[in-house]
Parts: C-alpha cells; structure tokens; sequence
C-alpha cells in the first residue's frame, strides 16, 4: 500500500498503530521493562536496563527517521514547545511513574503479560488524561505558554547539517551504552 493512501486511510492508520503498539509492547516485555523490579531498580540507580533499552531505541530511531526522512518517505511535523508544557509534562509523567513503578507504554504491555497492578494505573491514566482533556483550554492561556522555545529540530537551530548531529550524538549514545556494561 504506497504511502500516500495509508496517510489519507484512517482505518490503515489505526490497523497499523494497533499493530506496532502490539510489536512495542511485545519489545517492551522481552526487553524486561515489564518487570516491577526493573522499573524500581532504574529508579533506584541500581538497575539501568530502562536506560540501554531507551538509548538504543533512541538511536536506531534516530538513525531510521534520519534515512527515511532523506529517501523522501516520511516528513517531519515539528510541534511548537515551551518551558511550561516540559516542566508540568514533567511533573505529571515522574509523579505517576514514580507512584506507579510504571510509565504508560510498560503498564500496557506489563497488563497484557499479566501484571494486574498495571491495570490500576491504566484506570489512572485514563482518569489524568481526562482531566488534562478538562483543564487544557485553562492550561494552554497559562502554563503551558510560559517559556516558549525555538521551534525546529537541533540541527536547523545550531546551523549545522543533519548528518553531523546525528553521528555526534551516536557517538555519545554508544559511549555511554558501553560505560553502562562495566
């Protein structure tokens, strides 16, 4: 199915988020970030399971989107920011993930592989979500202007090509990746 028909097919588009949401969560809870104690450990500085699954997500991530993005496949949508949104997005992610042991994406996948702990916090994000959905018109005429940051990706803002910040930071990725082994 060529690109073009799958952005403007709502039914592809949400046949395919359930499909990698499924592929995501099976990642999730082979990776281990299911588990309880991974999680507090992560939390705690004495496991960083959390932190090489992240990182190495975050590059082949990087790196995928950087190729496509150049074949031409996908285009970037760069969502305007502020100090504001970032702190009491914060905020509100740390105090449930620190409450919970969970952030959303690992209680769903720790649901479906059993955990019914998770499924209390999936009703509590719901709940949040709902009044977030309740209180944004309020929020967004206040807190989550303050601060308003440049909008465009790294590379656009520093003025240097694409390609230099992402080997750059797969450099740092890396580095720390094999500092976290010893």
């Amino acid at each position: 199915m060529p690109f073009e028909t799958i952005r403007s097919n709502g039914r592809a588009q949400v046949a395919l988020g359930f499909l990698f949401g499924v592929i995501f969560g099976f990642l999730l809870q082979k990776g281990g970030l299911t588990d309880y104690g991974v999680i507090v450990g992560q939390l705690q500085l004495t496991d960083f399971t959390v932190v090489r699954v992240m990182l190495t997500a975050i590059l082949v991530g990087m790196i995928g989107i950087h190729i496509m993005r150049y074949a031409g496949l996908v285009r970037l949508h760069i969502k305007p920011g502020s100090i504001g949104s970032t702190v009491l997005g914060g905020l509100i992610f740390g105090a449930g993930f620190a409450i919970l042991g969970y952030c959303p994406g690992t209680a769903a996948a720790a649901f479906g592989s059993g955990a019914i702990d998770a499924l209390v916090g999936m009703v509590g994000i719901i709940i949040g979500a709902g009044m977030f959905a309740r209180l944004y018109p309020v929020l967004n005429r206040s807190v989550l202007k303050w601060g308003p940051l440049p909008e465009g990706t790294i590379p656009e803002l520093i003025g240097i090509r694409p390609t230099i910040v992402i080997a750059a930071v797969a450099v740092l990725i890396v580095a720390v990746l094999g500092g976290l082994s010893f």
